[in-house]
């Protein structure tokens, strides 16, 4: 599969040292067949922009992919996404151009950075280096709010959901890609003011404390 360009602009010197809300970000979810990144693939994504400190919903975008490789039986089980629920949607080759033109020039808000790396780089490629260094891990957002660091951002723990709740925010629909996107985004606008030490973080910042 070609890859297709996904970048982001060139930034100007000490660009991250910006206040984090005059950068573009955006949330991104992937359901997908499996976690056996030999051969599994993304099922549906979900994009939220975020512009401003806002969740931009009108600008949001959720795809299911018909995937090349059946859903495993306990993936359905996560997601509810059937065989027969994705027949007839595009394949991932032909979805990529548009998710690539909304993560075009924007740092990437995932939760659990791991499974969207590995993904971005088989989609896209450029290497999952290449990935890690625009994306922020919102979940070790959530880990840092909580003064914890180095082991503990290892260990298991943190769900999506239940950390949602302990923040007040709202989850619709749990493993659906777009809900999940919209959950991250609006975590991360809520971590971003919660951090011990950090009155107003950079995007410098932001990063760092996120960093998968």
């Amino acid at each position: 599969m070609p890859a297709r360009s996904v970048s982001l602009p060139a930034p100007p010197p000490r660009a991250r040292a910006v206040p984090w809300r005059e950068t573009e970000y955006v949330a991104l979810d992937f359901e997908t067949t499996g976690l056996d990144f030999r051969s599994d693939t993304v099922v549906s994504y979900g994009v939220v922009p975020v512009r401003h400190g806002r969740a931009i919903v009108g600008e949001s975008a959720h795809q299911l992919i018909e995937p090349h490789v059946p859903p495993s039986p306990r993936s359905q089980t996560i997601h509810e996404l059937r065989p027969q629920d994705l027949a007839g949607s595009p394949s991932i080759v032909q979805s990529r151009d548009e998710l690539g033109a909304a993560l075009d020039g924007r740092y990437l808000l995932v939760w659990f950075a791991g499974v969207e790396v590995h993904f971005l780089d088989a989609i896209f490629g450029g290497g999952k280096r290449r990935w890690r260094r625009r994306t922020i891990d919102v979940r070790n957002l959530a880990i840092a709010a909580d003064g914890l660091a180095g082991p503990a951002r290892d260990k298991p723990g943190y769900p999506l959901s239940g950390t949602a709740a302990r923040y007040g925010v709202p989850v619709a629909d749990a493993h659906q890609a777009l809900d999940d996107a919209l959950v991250t985004a609006q975590l991360f606008l809520v971590l971003a003011e919660k951090l011990p030490g950090y009155a107003d973080p950079t995007l410098r910042d932001l990063v760092r404390l996120g960093r998968p």
